[in-house]
């Protein structure tokens, strides 16, 4: 997903989003009270293998027990939450977000929108996504630093959404994916993220982190959503892609690397990304390299199916429509040979090129490619906390990890479409929907 740049949010603006929002806090403020949720049915993401009749005791926000209910220390003062016949899971994670963008803001349109306004939007999106069952995102681009206040926002409690870790504006060059190339020349303007040579690229990753980033994204070749550029082609040079990574690391930041041509997935993996976003194009030799070095494929498949089936509705170019026919035909056939290849998979959808909260709808097409359910899940869960590496704190409902629950109907090892209607999802051991207790 792109989106034209802007001047950098106001102070104003951002009391203005605390104040007119704070009344949603309670709904993801910690909770103090001790909870009991019984499980009729808790998948072990790890295994694979459901258990019956668990019991997950959670104090302060965490698990601090997972076992039998039979066995469980219960007293009359806990809160107990009763799932006799539902299949609980962990909290699930999308790792490849932007919730401060819509589908209508796809092109020239897209240039009337301020920061502002998409920060506030940012936080609708936020609560629809939760409303999901995705209690954890990776936001990767948002100009003016409008998700790195939303984070801020959601962690202070005053709206509700996901636990975020977010990029910020993404680093690209000048012309290329991650640009402005809608304005003409008399307007002079650059996206925010453009650097160029390795100085450039160097300073910029230290401005972002600057401004509060939690991970640095990147654009290695062109893309689709965007005017005038080929997404087949590679941007940053391998010196350019070094020096990012390098610094990044250095820094104390993974790199996610939107790519899909070959030759850019593979400079990006050799360089030392965590991450490759889309990868439509990747071939045999950008498999294999990312395999020695365990770079994670972060596809983002289903947009291809509710892009293409609303793109002239939504009055999107048509430059950018044929350029999606193009790349999102390829890049199925592609992916489902990385994963056939061993790949490994981090589950991500680029909400926002369709609307928020259907991101479980990927599920399906992972498995349609040729991913087991459970190997689906375990993207949205172990996979993506390894990735965002958070793997001691979200993933799986274990002791220690913070109290992110989801609960649905029926058995998503059986049909992974059931993750599309989750009835119930807690966060930090605070419940944001529970469609069983009506």
């Amino acid at each position: 997903m792109k989106r034209p740049g802007k001047h950098v949010i106001s102070l104003t603006v951002l009391l203005l989003l605390v104040l007119t929002t704070s009344g949603l806090a309670q709904e993801t403020a910690g909770s103090t009270q001790r909870v009991v949720v019984h499980a009729g049915k808790l998948l072990d993401v790890r295994s694979g293998k459901t258990l019956n009749d668990q019991a997950i005791v959670i104090e302060a926000g965490k698990i601090v027990s997972v076992g039998p209910m039979g066995q469980a220390n219960r007293s009359s003062a806990d809160r107990f939450i009763d799932f006799p016949n539902a299949t609980v899971l962990p909290g699930l994670t999308d790792a490849h977000t932007h919730l401060t963008g819509n589908p209508q803001d796809i092109g020239p349109q897209a240039l009337s929108i301020s920061i502002p306004r998409a920060t506030l939007t940012g936080a609708r999106n936020a609560r629809i996504t939760l409303e999901a069952g995705f209690t954890t995102v990776r936001n990767v681009g948002a100009e003016g630093f409008g998700d790195v206040a939303l984070r801020d926002a959601i962690n202070a409690g005053d709206v509700p959404g996901p636990r975020m870790l977010v990029s910020g504006p993404a680093l690209g060059i000048t012309g290329g994916h991650c640009d402005e190339n809608l304005l003409p020349f008399e307007y002079h303007y650059t996206a925010e993220g453009v650097a160029d040579g390795v100085e450039g690229v160097q300073h910029k990753v230290r401005e972002v982190i600057k401004y509060g980033v939690d991970v640095i994204k990147i654009c290695a070749t062109g893309g689709v959503l965007s005017h005038g550029d080929n997404p087949q082609a590679s941007a940053y040079t391998q010196e350019e892609l070094r020096a990012i990574v390098t610094d990044a690391h250095r820094l104390g930041r993974k790199v996610a690397a939107h790519a899909h041509g070959a030759q850019g997935i593979l400079w990006a993996s050799q360089a030392g990304v965590d991450s490759i976003e889309h990868g439509s194009y990747i071939d045999d030799a950008a498999i294999a390299e990312m395999k020695k070095n365990g770079t994670y494929l972060v596809p983002t498949l289903y947009l291809a199916d509710w892009f293409l089936a609303n793109a002239e509705r939504l009055h999107v170019p048509a430059e950018l429509i044929g350029k999606g026919k193009e790349v999102m035909s390829v890049a199925r056939k592609n992916e489902a040979h990385a994963f056939a290849s061993g790949v490994k998979v981090a589950f991500g959808t680029d909400a926002a090129v369709y609307p928020h909260g259907l991101n479980a709808h990927e599920f399906a097409v992972m498995v349609k490619l040729g991913l087991t359910p459970l190997q689906s899940i375990q993207a949205a869960t172990i996979n993506a906390a390894d990735l965002l590496g958070w793997s001691d704190k979200i993933g799986a409902v274990e002791s220690g990890k913070w109290a992110d629950i989801i609960a649905v109907d029926g058995d998503p090892l059986q049909d992974v479409t059931t993750l599309e209607r989750v009835k119930f999802v807690m966060k930090g051991g605070e419940v944001v929907k529970n469609e069983y207790g009506k």
